[in-house]
Parts: C-alpha cells; sequence; structure tokens
C-alpha cells in the first residue's frame, strides 16, 4: 500500500492544472509553467482543488507508479507557486565564483577559469566569493545543475576544499603520519 500515492495534493488558487486523456499534465503558476507526461495507467482527478491519484489494479508496476506520480505531481505544484533552490559552498584558498551575465564563472585551481552557461529556466546567482544559489521552478533541473557545479571540484577529505551543498558534511581523514 503505498502511503504517499494516497495523500490528497491540494492546488492553490493561483495555480491552473490540465490533465488530458494521456496524462500528459500542465501546471501553471506565478513562476511559470510545467509540462509533463505520466504514466497512462495511473488515474489522476481533480475535484474541488484537490487532485487525487489512484491505481488501477495490485500489480507491482501500478504500485510502483503510484507515490512516483503523485510526488512528480506535487513537485510541479511547488515549482510553480515557490521554486527550487540549491546552495552550494566553495570552500579553498584562491577558490572562487562570479557572475558576467548569464555565465558562472568559476575559479577552481585549474589553469583556466571554468564558464558555465546558465541553461533555460534555471538562475544562478552568486553572494560574496563562496555562495552559489541555483534557483528554478523545476525541481529535476535545479538538483541536476547544482550536480553539474559541483562536479567541477568536489570536496575532498583531507583538507575539505572543493564545491559542497550547505548542509553537506564533508567526512574528514587523517593524512599521513611520521614514525
Amino acid at each position: 500500500m503505498s502511503r504517499i500515492g494516497l495523500k490528497p495534493i491540494n492546488v492553490p488558487s493561483n495555480v491552473e492544472l490540465k490533465v488530458d486523456a494521456n496524462n500528459f499534465v500542465t501546471v501553471k503558476g506565478p513562476k511559470g509553467t510545467l509540462e509533463q507526461q505520466l504514466s497512462k495507467i495511473m488515474k489522476i482527478e481533480l475535484n474541488d482543488s484537490v487532485l487525487t491519484v489512484a491505481r488501477p489494479n495490485d500489480e507491482k508496476e501500478s504500485r510502483s507508479l503510484h507515490g512516483l506520480t503523485r510526488t512528480l505531481l506535487n513537485n510541479m505544484i511547488v515549482g510553480v507557486t515557490d521554486g527550487y533552490e540549491k546552495v552550494l559552498e566553495i570552500v579553498g584558498v584562491g577558490y572562487r565564483a562570479q557572475k558576467q551575465g548569464k555565465k558562472l564563472v568559476l575559479n577552481l585551481g585549474y589553469s583556466h577559469p571554468v564558464e558555465m552557461e546558465d541553461p533555460n529556466g534555471i538562475e544562478t546567482a552568486v553572494e560574496g566569493t563562496n555562495k552559489i544559489f541555483v534557483r528554478g521552478i523545476d525541481k529535476q533541473q535545479v538538483g541536476n545543475y547544482a550536480a553539474v557545479i559541483r562536479d567541477w571540484r568536489r570536496p575532498e577529505p583531507y583538507k575539505g576544499k572543493g564545491i559542497k551543498y550547505s548542509n553537506e558534511v564533508v567526512r574528514r581523514k587523517a593524512g599521513k603520519t611520521g614514525k
């Protein structure tokens, strides 16, 4: 029994939601519009601004899609109303970030600066020289772009240098010891 799939979703009054016969969902809100094709076997119903997801039977596939479909719908509604944000921190001497128009320029100890163009629907902002904010309405895109930025210099365990999420704890290791 899916506990998440059974929870109803309250749709705010400023969000317009459309579900066609093939479960192609369009969500419009104050921050933008999201569209997604969801599984055709799930039953999505909207009654009086309450969205429910039901499964047709108890087969393994429909049980696994039940919670997923509900979570994807909820993420779309939260995205167009509030949006999503990931915060990255840069740790290390000489490591810094700056914004040049739509480009994010990272100096990470390489022989060249790393320049990254913001993808459509994603906005980056830099606070100081060591905090990067990745914002957008699509949760998957925000998380993916934050991971791409982090991959340029992952935090290392000996000195803790690199790019880490703000809530990430880097496990430190002891260095070499002499005799």
